[in-house]
């Protein structure tokens, strides 16, 4: 079995952002994850970083979505 290559297509501390940008993703068939992984520096010893990852094969059609969502959205990316 071909081991599939997964890639970091958003992270942010804030869990609501990325459930927002995983079900934009997910309504247009692209399969996301979400990991966490604790930060170790630039943040509160208890902030987390939540990543989206995606299969390598979907990593630009996700980047335009996430791009398209940003541009007409107020997210706040800075985090």
């Amino acid at each position: 079995m071909e081991e599939m290559t997964r890639v970091s297509v958003f992270e942010s501390t804030n869990q609501q952002e990325v459930q927002l940008i995983k079900s934009k993703l997910e309504e247009k068939n692209i399969t996301a994850t979400a990991e966490n992984s604790y930060l170790t520096f630039l943040s509160t010893p208890t902030a987390n970083n939540i990543k989206l990852m995606v299969s390598l094969k979907d990593e630009q059609d996700a980047f335009k979505i996430i791009d398209a969502y940003i541009q007409q959205s107020d997210l706040d990316i800075k985090n």
